[in-house]
């Protein structure tokens, strides 16, 4: 039965260390601010929760465990009220998303509509009449 416990700790610890490792990957290879804070936002709480799973399944059901749980639904709930806050300060700030231009869908989205749309007969004006045509007789 301890093995059992060692064994299943070890390995939410160790699944949690991946996790946060693959998360510290892409903070760093991501290209701008709102993709770093998504990777990061999601990776580190799941990595810190399966840290915490595994400290609480090794303590056994003691007081410690039952600070390790709170401790976790802390970090469940700030985590992304922190990743939000931050997001929105930088968009606040002016960041504009590496990569992303949301005007030129837009345009090319209303050229093509008016391209494919039916346009209404265009009006000739009259030729000029010739030059002898505007004589007046005298």
């Amino acid at each position: 039965m301890d093995l059992l416990v060692t064994t299943a700790s070890y390995l939410s610890i160790g699944l949690g260390v991946v996790a946060l490792l693959i998360g510290s990957l892409g903070l760093v290879r991501l290209p701008d601010v709102y993709a770093r804070i998504h990777a990061v936002g999601m990776i580190d709480t799941a990595g810190a929760s399966l840290i915490i799973l595994g400290m609480v399944i090794h303590a056994g059901f003691t007081l410690v465990s039952a600070k390790l749980i709170l401790i976790g639904v802390f970090m469940f709930f700030t985590s992304p009220i922190a990743t939000h806050a931050l997001a929105r300060a930088a968009h606040k700030m002016g960041v504009v998303p590496v990569g992303r231009n949301l005007d030129k869908p837009a345009r090319k989205t209303a050229k093509k509509a008016a391209k494919t749309s039916v346009k209404p007969p265009v009006q000739r004006k009259a030729k000029p009449k010739s030059a002898a045509a505007k004589r007046r007789p005298s």
